[in-house]
């Protein structure tokens, strides 16, 4: 079994059960996001990974197959939320190595120099995705919590995230890179502040041994 698989299933809360994004689930994750919505926009979970002008080039159909290809070569890009047997949330989390625009983008680039702590070392959770009609139930801290301990199974010393502010209302698609409060309340602390809305966090797991 590899690593990535040993909590196949957590509990989080009310009924809610978090699964690793395996082949097998993929065309729950398809269901989830609408076969032609992809998501927001057609993205397919594939803006933090890849630059913006290859992203732009792919197009929907080009980033429905990437990801897809991300998901069978595995190991699982994140978790998919169950109620009842149905998707109803999704979390991407994974090393920061994994997520190029994420790792390179000025709000969100390491505060570590390039050679340290390694390339696995630091994970890092970039999008949020939620059911319509599951919106509003406070998903996003279950989701993120889960995140935490399948960074802390695959060996992460430490999980970022560069959440926005939450000071005023959110434009539809801000939240997918996740609630700041929400993350503070969960012991992140802020690493970094370079746009007025966009801290990057960080919550250290400490070593394995």
């Amino acid at each position: 079994m590899r690593r990535s698989d040993k909590a196949d299933a957590t509990l989080a809360a009310d009924g809610v059960m978090m699964r690793p994004l395996t082949a097998a689930r993929w065309p729950d994750l398809v269901e989830l996001f609408g076969p032609e919505r992809g998501a927001s926009s057609g993205c397919w979970c594939m803006w933090p990974r890849m630059a913006r002008s290859e992203w732009k080039a792919l197009g929907l159909d080009g980033r429905r197959e990437a990801f897809h290809a991300i998901v069978e070569a595995g190991p699982p890009p994140g978790l998919l939320a169950y109620e009842g047997g149905t998707a109803i949330g999704w979390v991407a989390v994974g090393p920061r190595a994994t997520v190029v625009r994420f790792q390179g983008a000025k709000v969100s680039r390491p505060v570590e120099a390039p050679a340290a702590p390694g390339p696995d070392g630091i994970h890092a959770i970039t999008c949020f995705y939620i059911r319509s009609g599951h919106r509003k139930r406070g998903l996003m801290r279950p989701l993120a919590i889960a995140a935490v301990e399948f960074a802390r199974a695959n060996g992460a010393m430490a999980v970022d995230v560069c959440a926005i502010e939450a000071d005023r209302p959110l434009v539809w698609g801000d939240g997918f890179v996740g609630i700041a409060s929400v993350f503070r309340s969960l012991g992140f602390v802020e690493i970094a502040r370079r746009s007025p809305r966009r801290p990057l966090m960080r919550l250290t797991l400490g070593r394995h041994g």
